[in-house]
């Protein structure tokens, strides 16, 4: 049996195994920079336990901070005065040996000066009396509550077996009477009773707070959602827009002068949710706050209780002491306020922050088309016509501005706003980048308070009122007057979809195909794309783009700058821990990240272990020449040459003749891929590929992914399982795509992983060009170094390969080779971004023939003594090797 605390340098470690010593030096790291309020990455193979690590080194440091958060709250409650730093009293100061009435530094008497930091002290005991009595009843609260909830599952499970006694004794008479054996059913009695305590367990076992990491908040809120009526709306958006009516008419007074027919029923719609009352949820927050809970058991919980557990949910954030959740909610200011999560003094972990940069730009960026321009005006035009008498002149004027901002935004693209988007060919075309000040001029919207405005958004709500709207009036029938000119603006906004069809006739979804949501609210992103325009003019960028018609026509705010919106988590909380596998090259998040933000070098640290695998576990390799002695160079200009497919193919035959079980291959995109998949079915080498290994290749459909991960396991375990030609499965993938992140191809999954080129970003790319001017306009210039803006396209570039080839060895008795098919690999400046656990053992191999060589050894197993033997291993070397070229080794 582990032990279940592991002490390392003085500090107890909460822990359920013996950890490895990487394990130990990662929280051990971990817990001096919490306890010194820094900034720290850090990077950990997968494989090597590190979200683990990351739990039991915060919560290790928690639990002393909050002991020693007590000593000093009991020492001062005791004496009445701070203790100092370093625990002891502080030495009295120089004035107070002085003559009374002297005047201090500050030219006030001593007398003063101590009566104040006097007053100070009490009313610090004062507060500290309060808070230890609060949280002593909070304490006895959920004592009293775990409590409860023992006998409560005490109770059920007595009740269980009570009814399964009954039942058994019912059963028994009647097969008694039928005249059956008893033998028989006490044995399936007992059968069933054993199965169903196992499921129980398993599921209390199973539950744990990683379920929820993934989860958006919106569908956190339907899942959570305990009303049936709001529940059945389907939709999400409906949903939230529910629930919100539902809320504010609690707080709403009911107008009884309103007596219309259609009004009333509304009236009726809008009823209070009976799960959103404030003592319900307290006594289901206390419930939460007693043990970690999965997302069934808090439904399960909120309907016993009558209280929702979405919101029960937030209520608990306050007083909880760790909260787990998307890092998209963190980054996201407005969210973050929204979902209850204070900042100041806390200690936030990122995990998976590989992509953090990415996330925040793509959080913070806005895109907007022509047909949502016209889609937004339309509606809001027509809810300003039903409301404009019962609309407020401030709320009016704001909304009059709304519309001639979506005016001027189609009319900058070359559009009319009152014309059909899908039939507008626009004269001008191709793709214009205005810093955000020249957008504003060219619009001719200087004149406009964009904060104004995006306040008054957020205050009415006017986005979700006009969904409601827009759904309330497509289904329910108009006054006379007005059903003509409601109808044709249905008619109108369903021509701005082509291929849209009615509801009642909805367009047929493939097989295993989900169907989409319904689309939220356009004027949702027209808010998101007003709001960006708000950031400063130096840190962001508009992109026009007119693309012949209005309705594919689009602007896009390009955020260039995420460190202003990362600013103020690394400003207000003690400290950051930035963690993930894959973090190098980590210039990125130094430069680009953390020192425009205003931190200090002297702030970050940076911490990075090694694998758990021992060094002949691993084989990283890079070829710079084929089977032929082709060069290997694919780049942007070569890699369409058949010469160049042709080599690629013929290293991909040599190596599945020797590597047992699966094969790996990333291509730098779809179209390559799919462009070089057809060349060897022309050119047969897919053909010669298939007689070892059985060709899967990733789809582009998400809802495919798993389907085909299935097949390629199920190819590869039965190949092992049974003696043939086929040894394995070889799966075409691409870098960046469904397959290159967060997929675990472990063992027989993932014995080689082959990287074909280097996956450049399009350098062409408006977005791209403009984000290195930028970063070579603000980012200091090392002597001797690429400019900043070239060096974070070669970033990008190994950051999506570091992700790839980290797909393989997952576990400390896992092994596998890694093979970088592209001399440019083998540069001094690309091998140093590689992961230190790859780097330190990578061998570049200039012939194919040596490389080869070592590829055999690992196939034959010799590398990995403690795996048990595969009998694909050696069976793929009993047949002589088949000719794929004249130069084949």
């Amino acid at each position: 049996m582990a032990n279940k605390t592991q002490e390392v340098g003085g500090i107890e470690f909460p822990f359920p195994y013996i950890p490895y010593s990487i394990q130990k030096d990662f929280m051990t790291e971990l817990y001096q920079v919490l306890e010194a309020g820094k900034i720290g990455i850090f990077e950990s193979p997968t494989g090597t336990g590190k979200s683990l690590s990351l739990i039991c080194g915060a919560l290790s440091w928690l639990r002393d901070f909050e002991q020693k958060k007590r000593q000093e709250e009991a020492h001062l409650l005791e004496t009445g005065t701070v203790p100092s730093t370093d625990g002891k009293d502080p030495p009295p100061s120089s004035s107070c040996q002085e003559t009374p009435g002297t005047p201090g530094t500050a030219g006030e008497p001593d007398w003063v000066t101590q009566f104040v930091q006097r007053k100070e002290e009490r009313e610090l005991v004062d507060r500290l009396k309060e808070e230890q009595v609060r949280r002593k009843k909070r304490e006895e609260r959920l004592q009293q509550i775990r409590h409860n909830a023992q006998l409560k599952y005490a109770a059920k499970r007595l009740r269980q077996e009570e009814e399964e006694t009954e039942n058994l004794l019912r059963l028994s008479k009647e097969m008694l009477a039928a005249g059956a054996g008893l033998e028989q059913l006490e044995a399936g009695e007992e059968e069933l009773v054993l199965a169903e305590y196992e499921s129980d367990e398993e599921k209390r076992t199973a539950s744990g707070v990683e379920e929820e990491e993934d989860l958006e908040e919106e569908h956190v809120t339907k899942n959570l959602c305990v009303n049936e009526d709001v529940k059945n709306l389907g939709s999400v958006q409906l949903i939230n827009d529910r629930c919100m009516e539902m809320q504010r008419s609690r707080h709403e007074k009911k107008n009884k002068a309103e007596e219309e027919k259609p009004k009333r029923r509304r009236q009726e719609s809008m009823a209070a949710c009976p799960f959103y009352s404030y003592e319900q949820m307290q006594l289901l927050r206390d419930e939460i706050l007693v043990e970690v809970k999965d997302i069934e058991q808090l439904v399960t919980l909120g309907k016993e209780a009558r209280a929702c557990p979405y919101y029960g949910s937030r209520f608990a954030i306050p007083a909880a002491q760790l909260v787990v959740l998307p890092y998209q909610i963190l980054l996201h200011a407005a969210t973050r306020k929204a979902a209850g999560v204070r900042l100041q003094g806390q200690v936030v972990i990122i995990d998976e922050a590989h992509n953090l940069i990415d996330t925040i730009t793509g959080i913070h960026s806005a895109e907007v088309s022509g047909s949502q321009l016209c889609q937004a005006h339309s509606q809001l035009l027509q809810y300003m016509e039903r409301y404009r008498k019962r609309l407020k002149a401030k709320n009016l004027m704001y909304i009059k501005q709304i519309l001639y901002l979506l005016e001027k935004f189609v009319s900058v693209l070359g559009g009319n706003i009152k014309q059909n988007p899908n039939t507008q060919s626009l004269l001008q075309t191709g793709t214009e980048l205005r810093t955000i000040n020249d957008f504003l001029f060219q619009c001719q919207i200087d004149n406009i308070n964009l904060f104004k405005v995006q306040r008054y958004c957020e205050k009415s709500m006017v986005s979700r009122k006009l969904f409601g709207f827009t759904e309330r009036y497509g289904a329910v029938p108009l006054p006379s007057g007005e059903q003509p000119r409601l109808a044709g603006f249905q008619r109108f906004l369903q021509s701005l979809h082509p291929g849209a069809t009615e509801a009642a006739s909805p367009a047929p979804v493939e097989e295993g195909e989900a169907r989409a949501p319904r689309p939220a609210s356009p004027l949702m992103h027209i808010e998101g794309f007003l709001a960006a325009l708000t950031t400063a003019n130096q840190d962001g960028r508009v992109i026009l783009s007119r693309q012949g018609s209005l309705s594919q026509s689009s602007l896009k705010f390009l955020l260039l700058n995420p460190a202003v919106h990362f600013a103020q988590v690394v400003k207000e909380c003690r400290a950051v821990i930035i963690a993930g596998g894959t973090m190098q090259p980590v210039s990125d998040f130094r430069e680009q990240l953390l020192a425009c933000a205003g931190v200090g070098a002297e702030r970050v640290v940076e911490f990075s272990c090694g694998h758990v695998i021992p060094p002949d576990h691993i084989l990283p390799l890079v070829i710079c020449r084929g089977p032929s002695n082709q060069q290997l160079e694919f780049t942007y200009q070569k890699r369409d040459l058949p010469p160049m497919m042709d080599e690629a193919g013929r290293v991909l035959c040599n190596l599945c003749n020797v590597v047992p079980g699966g094969v790996v291959c990333f291509f730098p995109s779809y179209e390559y891929q799919r462009q070089v998949r057809a060349h060897w079915e022309k050119s047969g080498l897919l053909a010669r590929l298939a007689v070892r290994k059985k060709v899967f290749q990733e789809p582009k459909r998400a809802n495919q992914v798993e389907q085909v991960l299935m097949e390629y396991s199920r190819c590869i375990k039965s190949c092992g399982q049974a003696a043939g030609m086929v040894t394995g499965a070889l799966l075409l993938s691409v870098v960046g795509g469904k397959m290159s992140e967060g997929i675990n191809f472990s063992d027989d999954l993932g014995r080689c992983v082959v990287m074909v080129g280097m996956p450049y970003p399009n350098v062409t790319s408006p977005e791209l060009q403009e984000k290195m001017a930028y970063l070579d306009q603000t980012l200091p210039r090392t002597p001797g170094q690429v400019p900043p803006g070239k060096a974070v396209v070669e970033n990008l570039c190994m950051k999506a390969v570091n992700q790839s080839i980290g797909r393989a060895i997952r576990h400390q008795k896992d092994f596998a080779s890694i093979v970088l098919l592209d001399q440019r690999y083998a540069r001094a400046p690309v091998l140093a971004k590689l992961p230190a656990w790859i780097r330190d053992c990578v061998e570049v191999k200039a012939a194919f023939g040596p490389a080869f060589a070592a590829l055999r050894k690992v196939g034959l197993g010799s590398a990995c003594p403690q795996q048990p033997p595969l009998p694909q291993c050696r069976f793929s070397l009993s047949f002589p090797l088949s000719p794929v070229s004249s130069g084949e080794v």
